[in-house]
């Protein structure tokens, strides 16, 4: 199998040098299912390649370095082993991961559910590594002491003012008195506003995304008044992956952290990894990374999303996970809506260090968001009134409630 996989990956190296991306993709697909012969057109009642991108932040990828083509790399995959997985690292083609150009900012902004008084303005951060584009939601009559600010990172194919109307997090904002950062994935990077979790350099302090989102986040603390030691930072899917990099590489700069139907920090390293962790959970033969420090985290996962596994969030929790603790499992049910378990684990002190929500039921959606923003599941317990609870409890230097 090593040896087939060899001469497939060499196929997918020169169609790629000749520019025939699409075949090479045909040709991926091929090594991950165990066809023996390449695809050559979509199969019949196959989803395109921009409905599968939607599913899936490293689909969303795919469908970036293949364009407008009809080709898709499976979310049907088969794991492979170690050995065939450093035969994929050594020859999959840099050129798949060359970003698209550049393309226009799509000009549909969803509604907010109601009318907000605070103002919800856009700005745009550069660095050296790079630029971003940014909203942030400052709520009226806004206190001159330090407040609160929470970055939220949007998922595929989102941009801020869907995430801000699925999420609700504005009117939380407004009612708390806190602000609320929601940085732009930028199109001509991935096509499809994926934050590019799974590359190794932006999964690095100091490097590419992160190094952009937290120069941000430093930026507005110092413009804005705001707490630096009340800094949070949230997302979904891809956003929430990201948002678990940022954790993991800048500790000091957030009290906690919320992924929702996300992934761990490291849990891949390239595209291929990707798929095998989002259908598979992270691989047993290469974990993701070390525990990192142990801030405190709260994840959402519905346990019938079939675009990213929930065994990822449990990796998730296990990496802030205290060696000594009290765990708590306690089930709960939302009127009229979905079934829970919630898992708490506190410290000697009575403080929450991390909470785990299994959905039941729920696939890929913000649990109990609003249908005017996309991938919502109203019918769940809501994520962004949990998070703020969780994060209002939690200050750099220890519990503040």
């Amino acid at each position: 199998m090593k040896d087939s996989l060899r001469n497939i990956m060499l196929s997918v190296q020169r169609l790629t040098r000749s520019g025939r991306l699409a075949e090479a993709t045909a040709a991926i697909q091929q090594a991950l299912s165990g066809r023996t012969a390449p695809r050559t057109a979509a199969p019949t009642g196959s989803a395109s390649a921009s409905a599968v991108a939607t599913a899936s932040p490293v689909a969303a990828a795919t469908a970036s370095a293949v364009a407008d083509a009809d080709y898709v790399i499976d979310v049907e995959v088969r794991v492979i082993d170690d050995d065939e997985l450093q035969v994929v690292d050594e020859l999959l083609p840099d050129e798949l991961f060359v970003p698209p150009a550049a393309e226009p900012e799509p000009a549909y902004v969803p509604p907010q559910p109601d009318s907000m008084p605070g103002e919800f303005s856009t700005g745009s951060f550069s660095n050296a590594a790079g630029s971003r584009a940014y909203k942030l939601y400052v709520p009226s009559g806004m206190r001159t002491r330090p407040v609160p600010l929470i970055v939220m990172l949007h998922g595929c194919k989102q941009n801020p003012d869907d995430f801000a109307a699925g999420t609700r997090m504005n009117q939380l904002a407004e009612q708390h008195g806190w602000l609320v950062l929601y940085p732009a994935q930028a199109r001509s990077v991935n096509r499809l506003g994926c934050w590019n979790w799974f590359k190794a350099e932006d999964q690095q302090r100091g490097r590419g995304e992160p190094a952009i989102i937290a120069g941000m986040t430093q930026h507005i603390v110092e413009s804005h008044g705001a707490d630096p030691t009340r800094v949070y930072v949230a997302g979904l899917s891809a956003g929430g992956a990201m948002a678990d990099i940022m954790a993991t590489t800048y500790p000091d700069l957030f009290a906690a952290a919320g992924i929702h139907s996300g992934l761990a920090h490291a849990a891949a390293h390239d595209l291929i990894s990707a798929l095998n962790a989002m259908r598979q959970g992270p691989s047993a033969a290469r974990p993701a990374a070390a525990a990192r420090s142990p801030l405190p985290t709260i994840v959402f996962h519905g346990d019938s999303d079939t675009t990213v596994h929930p065994s990822n969030g449990d990796h998730v929790v296990a990496q802030v996970r205290l060696r000594e603790g009290v765990v708590n499992i306690e089930a709960g049910q939302v009127a009229g809506g979905r079934s829970y378990t919630r898992t708490v684990q506190r410290d000697a002190d009575g403080r929450s260090s991390s909470e785990h929500w299994v959905v039941h039921g729920a696939g890929h959606a913000w649990s109990g968001g609003h249908t005017s923003g996309s991938y919502t599941d109203p019918s769940g317990p809501d994520a962004s009134s949990e998070m703020l609870r969780f994060f209002a409890a939690h200050a750099k230097s220890g519990a503040v409630g």
